[in-house]
């Protein structure tokens, strides 16, 4: 059902407005949930994620390892870089 007339509900619109997107609205899409304790202490569900903050991974192959901290927010791609996660290339090099 849709709620809003004004806001189409098709997915190739979705899809090209979701990527196209500008930064300042970028920001807003790569919000992430809050712990509980922050839930209480800030009354609002989620954040936008910034540098320095401490975020654990739920989804994906580093899931469940310990908390982060956020090295970099790289919103033109849609990328968080943490602390201590990096991942091997076929040459062996590491990358962030």
């Amino acid at each position: 059902m849709k709620l809003n007339k004004m806001v189409s509900s098709d997915r190739s619109k979705n899809r090209k407005r979701h990527f196209s997107a500008p930064s300042h609205i970028r920001r807003r899409l790569m919000s992430a949930p809050l712990s509980k304790e922050l839930r209480q202490k800030y009354g609002v569900k989620s954040m936008p994620i910034r540098k320095d903050d401490e975020v654990q991974v739920v989804r994906g192959h580093f899931k469940g390892q310990q908390v982060g901290k956020v090295v970099q927010c790289y919103r033109s791609k849609f990328r968080v870089y943490i602390e201590r996660i990096q991942r091997e290339e076929a040459n062996g090099a590491t990358v962030n």
